[in-house]
C-alpha cells in the first residue's frame, strides 16, 4: 500500500474515533465498546424508520468508516419501518445490548454528538421523518433547578 493510500485510511478511522470519543464522553464512560454498540443502533435505528431519500442524504454527512457501519445489513425495500415508540425503543435496547432504563440518557446524547458533527439542519431533516412521540426520545430533557 502506498503511502497515500495509507494517510487516508488513517485518516478515515482518525474521523470515526473523533465521533466514537465524542460519544463515550457523552455517555461519561471509557467503555468503547459500548459507545460502538449504542451509535451502531442510534444510526440504524434511525435509518430503518427513515425514507430510502432521506437516509441517503443523512448518511452522505456521515465519516467513511460510519457511512458503512450505517448501511450494514440496511435492506432499501423494507424501509420505512413504521416503528412507534415502544418498537424504536425495543429496536435500540436489542441491539445497543443495554437496559430500557438507559434509552433516555443514551438516545439523546447520541443525537447530541450527530448534531454536533453534521452540518446544520441534516439531522433535524432526518429526525422530522418521526412520529412526535418517537423523535422526542432525541431530545433531551430538561432538567429541572433544584
Amino acid at each position: 500500500m502506498s503511502a497515500t493510500h495509507t494517510a487516508e485510511f488513517e485518516h478515515v478511522i482518525h474521523t470515526a474515533n473523533i465521533w466514537l470519543k465524542a460519544v463515550t464522553e457523552a455517555l461519561g464512560t471509557e467503555d468503547r465498546h459500548l459507545a460502538h454498540r449504542a451509535l451502531r443502533a442510534w444510526l440504524h435505528t434511525l435509518r430503518d424508520r427513515l425514507t430510502v431519500d432521506v437516509a441517503a442524504h443523512f448518511a452522505a454527512q456521515l465519516p467513511e468508516l460510519l457511512r458503512g457501519i450505517y448501511y450494514d445489513g440496511w435492506v432499501p425495500s423494507n424501509v420505512p419501518i413504521k416503528y412507534d415508540r415502544e418498537a424504536y425503543v425495543n429496536r435500540f435496547v436489542q441491539e445497543a445490548r443495554v437496559g430500557t432504563g438507559d434509552v433516555s440518557r443514551i438516545i439523546p446524547a447520541i443525537t447530541a454528538v450527530v448534531r454536533e458533527h453534521v452540518s446544520p439542519g441534516q439531522l433535524d431533516r432526518a429526525l422530522d421523518q418521526l412520529p412526535h412521540d418517537v423523535r422526542a426520545l432525541h431530545e433531551r430533557t430538561p432538567v429541572p433547578a433544584g
